[in-house]
């Protein structure tokens, strides 16, 4: 186990997928993130430029962020499970870690059968309250190369991208009522792990694992938020914090377009519209989304 560590340390020492956190300066995954779970199931690839998860029969895995964020703008690019993927999920979201009141913001990747399209699926908790949670099938195949996924969250509105395109907005309601996630600082993680009793039609999808173990992949990760580094938290109008400026407090027309396109074409769930569950529309719907 030990010579397993060692050489999975030398391995992410010589990361080169380098970003920039809100203090400026360069940093690698060893530096900003640290393994969670199964550390044997994570390893540096590409001569150290990229990061492998591993999922079989006796683990999955996932890593996290060592710093919370309080707003900013977060990506990752990831290459997904190729091929019979189903009863699996690739997850990569932000949590605040404070159990029953937790925020959290969510990007899960829901596996398939070989040939059908890829899910993702996004939710929004607040103040412990989650059930939001949409469905897009996504236009392209996630697993035949890298694409980037990003969470905006600022003052104003949270917004989920897929290669730069929204998929999903979730605004801020709180003067109707609804609570929103601005009041606690959010780690970012990242896990692999079998969900097949709800992930693939309902759970109905098992599992093959005689196609295990299941790989996904993780490269140039971005944060660009305000580190909170103390119980001092951050400003929220500090002249650095970029996102909550006029250009990001609402979609511009071409990103707007883009929105309806995807809402139109790909959107297979929304919670808002799903009367079996709700007999009563939930407050953000009827507020506006």
């Amino acid at each position: 186990m030990a010579n397993t560590i060692l050489g999975f340390l030398l391995l992410v020492l010589s990361v080169e997928m380098m970003f920039f956190t809100s203090m400026g300066r360069p940093a690698t995954f060893l530096q900003d993130f640290h393994i969670t779970w199964a550390e044997t199931h994570i390893k540096g690839i590409e001569n150290g430029t990229a990061i492998q998860l591993l999922l079989d029969q006796t683990s999955g895995c996932g890593f996290a962020s060592k710093n919370k964020y309080m707003f900013g703008l977060i990506s990752m690019k990831i290459k997904l499970i190729p091929g019979d993927s189903a009863g699996t999920v690739t997850a990569f979201y932000m949590n605040s870690d404070t159990n029953e009141t937790r925020d959290e913001l969510d990007f899960e990747f829901l596996g398939n059968r070989t040939g059908q399209p890829y899910t993702v699926q996004t939710n929004v908790f607040a103040r412990g309250k989650g059930d939001r949670e949409q469905r897009v099938n996504l236009w392209f195949d996630p697993s035949a190369d890298f694409h980037n996924y990003s969470i905006l969250w600022n003052h104003h509105h949270i917004v989920f991208y897929v290669d730069d395109v929204p998929i999903r907005v979730y605004k801020n309601n709180e003067a109707k009522g609804v609570p929103y996630p601005n009041s606690k600082p959010m780690g970012i993680y990242s896990t692999l792990w079998e969900a097949d009793n709800w992930a693939t039609r309902g759970g109905l999808e098992k599992i093959d694992w005689t196609k295990a173990p299941f790989y996904a992949y993780y490269k140039d990760f971005d944060i660009e938020g305000c580190v909170v580094l103390g119980p001092a938290g951050c400003s929220s109008s500090g002249s650095n914090n970029w996102w909550d400026g006029p250009s990001y407090q609402q979609l511009n027309p071409d990103q707007a377009r883009k929105y309806r396109w995807v809402r139109v074409n790909h959107m297979v769930y929304d919670y808002c519209t799903d009367r079996s569950r709700y007999q009563s529309l939930p407050p953000e719907c009827l507020a506006g989304i």
